[in-house]
């Protein structure tokens, strides 16, 4: 990396869970030696005031560097210009159906292609259910091209007393993905006690 910085690109897009994108972008705006490039849809701007009672501009204000959904000729639409990861927090299924076509429409889209051209992390916090079957074989050629889809499924063995620790929890999987260091992660030590069964 020669001393640069490790580049995440951030997209948060239309789908619930926009706190999935939000937590994401303060614990790597904390995170030494990270710079994070963040691209908000227009439906992730309504979904953000919905669900969080946030602007735009507060979400941009987490991050390093903030890129236009429409400008196609930002730096991370290249492959020359290096990153080490992209997470799409939340993503919706229009966004993953773009990328697993390689619909190139939008910056996400683009962004998330070069991803995947470049051999590079990707991976794809998909919110939705039910999943229809145009779901299930988007995800699975996203797969096969590589990426990770990662729906924020909660896990519950760490008993969270809270819908925010359910979150973090999420979020700290998504920043092991990316081959981050992450101190604040509690790992998984085995069963504690046994069972009547």
């Amino acid at each position: 990396m020669s001393g640069r910085p490790r580049r995440i690109i951030v997209a948060i897009t239309g789908a619930t869970g926009a706190v999935y994108g939000v937590q994401l972008l303060r614990r790597l705006h904390a995170t030494p030696g990270v710079e994070s490039h963040l691209v908000i849809s227009d439906a992730a701007s309504l979904t953000l005031h919905q669900e969080l009672g946030l602007q735009r501009r507060d979400a941009e204000a987490l991050a390093h560097v903030v890129h236009r959904n429409r400008d196609i000729g930002a730096s991370i639409a290249s492959g020359s210009f290096q990153t080490d990861g992209m997470v799409i927090a939340p993503c919706s299924m229009k966004t993953l159906a773009a990328v697993a076509h390689g619909l190139s429409d939008n910056l996400v889209t683009r962004a998330a292609d070069v991803m995947l051209k470049e051999r590079r992390r990707l991976v794809l916090m998909v919110r939705e259910t039910p999943f229809n079957l145009a779901h299930l074989r988007n995800m699975t050629a996203v797969t096969e091209m590589g990426g990770i889809v990662f729906p924020p499924l909660p896990s519950f063995y760490h008993r969270p007393a809270t819908i925010e620790e359910m979150v973090e929890h999420t979020v700290d999987r998504a920043i092991d993905l990316l081959g981050l260091d992450n101190a604040h992660a509690p790992r998984w030590g085995g069963m504690k006690g046994t069972s009547d069964a």
